[in-house]
């Protein structure tokens, strides 16, 4: 069995939220009576080929999230690294951490609290297979470029789609891939892969794995936490006309 290891990103500043405090950040936010990175941190918890699980908390915050949250840190097996100015470089500093004996490095965003074990599975089998897996949905909407308030252009949608997370890569691979990154600010792990002209497979994602980023994404996470499809394969997973979550995700 391959050993992963998975870097919990949650060192964000949060300021899309409206965030002023480290309590006030999204990822300490509670989503249904749980902090959102502890969900994001317990999808990947009981499973067998997780070796390592590291969470990257902002530098200021490290004694306060400590304290806080000092009985879940007592019973999870976690090693906390503090975050740098940007997320590659906090990446980065995780990578420094990971075991010599793992295989695989997962790194997730903190603020993606909706995943399920089937999903992890599908991309982390692809990435055995393949060496660099990420999950992705395929844009649906009508894409415009705009230059202050005006439309400067309509850009095709064909062959488009968003990146999610987990991305998860080869050990040796990702530590190739940041040790070549010079000035690159990075947004995700996989711009640095392709930068190596490694090919990165994609995963079909879900729409539900969403990235809570507004105060409104929080009341669309509280409603989608509820029908997480479970123990299903990612070819179920599109919400059926029927649910009433059309709007939802939409998002109208």
């Amino acid at each position: 069995m391959s050993k992963f290891a998975v870097i919990i990103a949650a060192a964000g500043r949060s300021s899309r939220f409206g965030s002023q405090s480290p309590r006030e950040k999204k990822v300490f936010r509670e989503l249904k009576g749980r902090a959102i990175w502890l969900r994001s941190v317990e999808a990947f918890a009981d499973r067998a080929d997780v070796a390592q699980t590291i969470v990257i908390v902002a530098p200021d915050d490290l004694d306060w999230f400590k304290e806080k949250y000092a009985p879940n840190l007592g019973f999870l097996d976690l090693d906390i690294v503090a975050g740098g100015a940007q997320r590659a470089d906090s990446v980065m500093n995780a990578l420094a951490r990971v075991q010599s004996d793992i295989d695989f490095v997962a790194i997730h965003d903190a603020a993606r609290p909706l995943m399920v074990k089937q999903w992890i599975d599908d991309i982390f089998q692809a990435a055995e297979i393949h060496g660099a897996a990420i999950p992705a949905t395929a844009i649906s909407s009508t894409l415009k470029r705009v230059d202050g308030e005006s439309i400067v252009e309509t850009v095709p949608r064909e062959k488009l789609f968003a990146a999610q997370t987990p991305q998860v890569f080869r050990r040796d691979l990702i530590l190739e891939a940041y040790a070549q990154r010079g000035d690159a600010e990075a947004t995700d792990e996989s711009s640095l892969v392709e930068r190596l002209g490694h090919s990165v497979r994609v995963v079909k994602g879900s729409p539900m794995n969403i990235k809570i980023t507004t105060q409104q994404d929080l009341k669309i996470a509280e409603v989608l936490l509820g029908i997480l499809p479970r123990e299903k394969g990612l070819d179920s997973l599109a919400p059926s006309k029927d649910d009433g979550l059309d709007w939802l995700l939409a998002g109208k």
